[in-house]
């Protein structure tokens, strides 16, 4: 597959970190990845140089292996390594927002110098698990999850579902009911070590079209035992971690989508220049060039919302309006834009020769992820009409400070 070049230009130090990922794809990622695959084999070599290269640390303080560059960074990358891979985009979720940030906002200090490092430097992988089988829309409030305490321990069983990297995870954010009887308020989240000891298992779901290396999963535990020092915060406190990790995982979503989308235009444009039809260019073609229109203008709408996001993010203001927004508008960005290039590529489409239809199946499965479209339209007309307020919930992003490493809210 080749890489084209990213398209649109960007301010400093942005345009340097898109180069940075274009770079590392098109020399070791994209001609490698391929073997992993052949394989079956989980590309953690891969994983581990997009650590090295600062991918993962953007949104992190220095005292902890991060480049604090912030979220705007975050979105860039997300979006440039969805455009040249899809697949590889799940790490965006899972080593730089859901699993490193949620501990980096919500765990001690001895919690965070243990975990959030490596998982941040690729050295570790990490995983979010909070879906379970009959979650549907309300993944915490049909939690049968359990958590119970047994001494310095805790007891965990149930089941999860769609849970990205969980065959291959070192450590996670997993979230259990401590009080089963207390709906929400008896949710609790835990750091999971899966190979720490019995009672976990992860089997891959197959997904045609989707990587088979880069996996999804269901999650069996049947008396895993995690350590009380693991707990997340507190007992009861695990709902609003679990909604706060989704404002954060729906900025790299949303980058992902807005970054598929990019890269199907990228393939059709490429395409419609040099397939010839009656002596000329398809792209010559209104027809053509009214697809090609929507596509350049819904992508640029989506990432305009995405960059809001990231800037609210930034500014430490209450984002979960916005992540709404952009979550939803990207969906819709990505849809069309997947749609509007299988009209232009035609039976190719289908060919493995081009990439649309592994575009395809990622924007359907981030169409859901952080947030069906459904939930999102939910939020945002209950928003609008004054009924609920989406920003009700929002908790700003913790730092530390640089000085003494200690914890503190700013």
């Amino acid at each position: 597959m080749r890489v084209i070049p990213p398209p649109n230009p960007l301010p400093e130090p942005y345009a340097s970190l898109r180069d940075t990922v274009t770079r590392l794809f098109s020399s070791r990622i994209v001609p490698e990845i391929g073997g992993y695959e052949a394989r079956g084999e989980f590309p953690r070599p891969l994983v581990r140089a997009m650590g090295e290269a600062g991918l993962f640390g953007a949104a992190f303080p220095e005292s902890v292996g991060g480049s604090d560059i912030g979220f705007m960074a975050v979105a860039v990358i997300s979006e440039e390594i969805s455009r040249i891979r899809p697949d590889l985009g799940y790490c965006m979720n899972l080593q730089a927002m859901t699993c490193p940030f949620t501990i980096l906002n919500w765990g001690t200090e001895e919690q965070v110098t243990r975990f959030v490092p490596p998982v941040i430097a690729g050295e570790r992988i990490g995983m979010f698990a909070l879906t379970e089988p009959g979650g549907g829309s309300d993944p915490a409030g049909a939690m049968r999850t359990t958590a119970r305490r047994d001494g310095d321990r805790y007891v965990l069983d149930g089941s999860k579902q769609w849970i990205t990297f969980s065959h291959e995870a070192d450590v996670g954010v997993l979230f259990a009911k401590t009080d089963p009887s207390a709906g929400h308020k008896g949710i609790t989240a835990f750091i999971v070590e899966p190979k720490s000891g019995p009672g976990y298992r992860a089997d891959k779901i197959r997904m045609r079209n989707l990587s088979p290396v880069l996996s999804s999963c269901a999650v069996f535990l049947d008396g895993f035992s995690v350590p009380a020092t693991n707990r997340l915060g507190a007992e009861g406190e695990g709902f609003r971690i679990a909604m706060n990790a989704l404002e954060y995982g729906r900025l790299t979503v949303s980058s992902r989508l807005v970054g598929a989308a990019q890269g199907c235009l990228d393939h059709a444009l490429d395409y419609a220049r040099t397939r010839e039809v009656g002596g000329r260019a398809i792209g010559r073609y209104q027809l053509v060039q009214g697809l090609v229109a929507d596509m350049a203008a819904e992508i640029a709408a989506a990432r305009a919302l995405v960059r809001e996001l990231a800037e609210t993010m930034d500014a430490g203001l209450p984002a979960n309006r916005i992540a709404s927004l952009a979550k939803y508008f990207a969906s819709r960005a990505a849809k069309t834009a997947v749609a509007n290039a299988t009209e232009i590529f035609g039976g190719y489409a289908l060919a493995d020769e081009y990439p649309i239809s592994m575009f395809k199946g990622f924007i359907e499965m981030l169409n859901v992820g952080e947030g069906s479209t459904n939930v999102q339209k939910v939020l945002i007309a209950e928003d609008a009409l004054g009924f609920k307020d989406a920003n009700r919930a929002s908790v700003p992003a913790r730092k530390f400070r640089a000085a003494s490493g200690s914890r503190a809210a700013e």
